[in-house]
């Protein structure tokens, strides 16, 4: 029999076990869900992370990254070699940059939409501007021809004595003819220009002519380039069946006019120091001062429909050219006097027209060009410019709102439309957020850039009346389509200065864009305040719907966002914003130029660090807000991917595409261009970049870690 103690220790002992018992089932029970819940945990942060993009899009981007760049460079010691030394170095007797490689392959795409076996609806803007290239392309149609249809068009000039058939009219006669019909300016050159503030009126402008062999007596090896110009333009009247000693006289008086009108003409750099760019004046004071021309009666041919008057305002860009010009022309041998001036108008005129002549005229032209080069010191370019190439620039001028629909409608899809103005949407909303964070800006000065960010437009893809869907109701009816490439050539010149006269004395529908929709150029009108973004620009390998985010921010971002930054150019020069913090305003730009001149450059490179302040400046700034902007982003977007093969997270892929966009010869450096050398324009604003350093660890003290930081921005 139990004791009263025994059985309470029972039922402790049977209580404990029960208690043992269910800790025992709720550990196993709470283990169990822990490690169901680290799996869960795994899988859900796994699939959060960066997937990998496998579209074919990608896939050829990775491709092209790993043609590009180079491997074996320490990106903290050489960013711009690591993501452009392979391709660059095959640019070095070839300097290039990325964007002449995607030029080329727009020139491509075109070439593809023009050739394609489409059957385009009968007397259709598509169907002309797909004759029209193929007319130029037919050069065997082109050389049956002959000269016989330039012999036409000198004909109805009057004539010339080299052929011996020549009715000699007037001197400003055949002057008009060639600049109304023949857009041929052999004296001075005559064009609209709407004024630079609104509303944009156009007035007329006057200025030097484009001489085509600009050779002057202090320039290097001068007789032996007179002689190859004299030797070529002797080839051209024999060409037209002149008597060589004839040709050789007249074309011997052509070369001496050319000379003394470019005595009389002032280099612009000149010009400018003179601060003798432009004047206005009016058509009677322009007949005083030059009174071998008649202004009116050559101006009004034009330029008609205009209706002009001798009082008419016009803009003068080199007044004392004119007045020389005028004297060159009543200096002619009196004898000759309208033989002379007759021949040389011609010998100008067929060497414009060369482009769409046969190919002896191209060939002689070719020629020409190769002597200048050897002696100039150059080595003479062995490759000619393929026919293809040309006949799409031809076509482009002639037809350029046609064949920039048929492009656009070809690469550019509404998707990718839709994907750039969200870009640019959120490049914009990121400076506009940025703007309270610039220090040297007083708040009336914030409130000014705000203004102007609110109300800016932007272009992207096309101009507005390409992307219509009736865009190509323009059937160019008064283009005649003769029965040699030639007469089609200047029927297609004709009606492209009609309707320029025409769009200038119209009211503008929509803002008018200065570059074609195929072009790779973006920019900023000050004046307009329009931001452009062409198609030909928001393409692989720089854009795409399909690309990771990090890539399109980095990059076409980035573009946008440099393009945005010349908003404040007024507020950098000197005394553009009074109201700012003018030291601390100096102080960081000084910072700025200092940084750019501590970079070493290759061997032949030039660079003016205060001469590129402003596109240095901006270069920086579009860094900073695309990079916000991508920042952003991530708090909103789920599921951003990257590149395979690669090994670059999404930040690092951002730097990655921001730079490529850069590639080019580490020495490219035009005398005009206002823009670094590409390997500044990389190493410049990354360097300082605090980011940038952190994500690609480089220590401090390495190149693309200075520790320098000078904060513009």
């Amino acid at each position: 029999m139990e004791t009263a103690w025994t059985q309470q220790g029972s039922r402790e002992e049977w209580s404990c076990r029960r208690a043992l018992l269910k800790w025992g089932l709720t550990s196993t029970l709470l283990l169990s869900l822990i490690l169901v819940f680290s799996v869960l945990l795994f899988y859900t942060f796994h699939s959060c992370g960066p997937r990998t993009c496998e579209s074919p899009v990608c896939l050829e981007l990775v491709e092209s990254y790993l043609t590009m760049g180079n491997a074996s460079v320490l990106p903290c010691t050489d960013f711009f070699s690591f993501v452009c030394g392979n391709l660059t170095s095959g640019w070095a007797n070839e300097p290039r940059n990325i964007l002449q490689v995607l030029k080329e392959k727009n020139q491509n795409q075109l070439r593809r939409i023009l050739e394609a076996s489409v059957s385009w609806p009968p007397d259709s803007a598509e169907e002309k501007t797909v004759r029209f290239y193929k007319a130029c392309m037919d050069t065997d149609a082109i050389d049956a021809s002959g000269a016989e249809p330039l012999i036409q068009v000198i004909e109805e000039l009057g004539g010339w004595c080299i052929s011996g058939n020549q009715t000699l009219p007037d001197f400003n006669h055949t002057l008009k003819l060639l600049m109304s019909q023949y857009g041929n300016f052999p004296f001075f050159k005559a064009y609209l220009r709407p004024q630079p503030s609104p509303p944009h009126m156009p007035v007329i402008q006057i200025d030097q002519p484009e001489f085509q062999i600009p050779f002057r007596p202090d320039q290097k090896n001068y007789p032996e380039i007179l002689r190859a110009y004299l030797s070529y333009l002797q080839q051209l009247g024999t060409l037209l069946g002149g008597d060589q000693k004839v040709v050789l006289e007249h074309a011997s008086i052509s070369i001496s006019i050319t000379s003394n009108l470019l005595l009389a003409a002032k280099p612009l750099d000149q010009r400018k120091r003179e601060g003798k760019l432009s004047q206005e004046t009016t058509i009677a004071q322009l007949q005083e001062v030059a009174p071998s021309i008649d202004w009116l009666p050559c101006l009004r041919a034009i330029f008609s429909p205009m209706i002009l008057s001798p009082s008419q305002p016009i803009i003068i860009h080199d007044l004392e050219y004119l007045r020389g010009m005028s004297q060159v022309i009543g200096q002619t041998p009196k004898d000759r006097y309208r033989d002379y001036l007759q021949s040389h108008m011609i010998l100008q005129l067929v060497s414009t027209l060369v482009p769409a002549l046969d190919s002896h005229f191209q060939n002689a032209q070719r020629n020409l060009s190769q002597k200048l080069q050897e002696l100039a010191g150059q080595s003479p370019i062995t490759f000619s410019i393929p026919r293809w190439k040309k006949c799409i620039e031809e076509t482009g001028t002639f037809f350029e709102p046609t064949l920039g629909a048929m492009f656009v409608q070809e690469t550019f899809s509404h998707g990718s439309r839709d994907a750039a103005i969200q870009l640019f949407s959120e490049i914009k909303n990121s400076l506009s957020r940025h703007l309270e964070r610039i220090r040297w800006m007083d708040a009336g000065s914030q409130r000014e850039a705000q203004a102007k960010l609110f109300q800016l437009k932007v272009e992207i893809g096309a101009p507005e009346e390409v992307l219509k869907p009736d865009a190509n109701k323009q059937d160019f009816e008064d283009i005649n389509f003769g029965p040699s490439f030639l007469q089609t050539f200047l029927s297609c010149s004709r009606v492209l200065r009609e309707r320029t006269v025409r769009g200038f004395l119209e009211p503008p529908s929509s803002y008018s864009w200065k570059i074609s929709p195929w072009e790779v150029n973006a920019y900023y009108s000050m004046s307009d305040n329009v931001a452009v973004f062409p198609a030909g620009l928001l393409q692989p390998p720089f854009f795409s719907p399909d690309y990771p985010r990090a890539v399109n921010f980095g990059a076409t971002g980035s573009v946008m966002a440099r393009e945005l930054m010349h908003i404040f150019n007024q507020y950098l020069v000197p005394g553009g914003c009074q109201a700012c913090d003018i030291p601390t305003l100096h102080g960081e730009l000084l910072c700025l130029q200092q940084h750019y001149e501590s970079f070493s450059l290759p061997a032949g490179s030039t660079f003016n660090s205060s001469h590129a302040l402003l596109e240095n400046a901006a270069d920086i700034g579009a860094l900073v807000i695309a990079m916000q902007a991508y920042r952003k982003g991530q708090q909103k977007h789920k599921g951003e991917t990257i590149l395979p093969s690669l090994g670059l997270s999404p930040y690092q892929l951002f730097y990655r595409s921001y730079a490529q966009v850069m590639c080019g010869s580490p020495n490219l450096q035009h005398a005009l261009d206002l823009h670094s050398p590409p390997i500044l324009r990389v190493h410049g604003p990354l360097s300082i970049t605090p980011t940038f350093a952190r994500y690609f660890n480089c220590p401090r003290g390495t190149p693309m870690n200075p520790g320098r930081r000078c904060q513009l921005w």
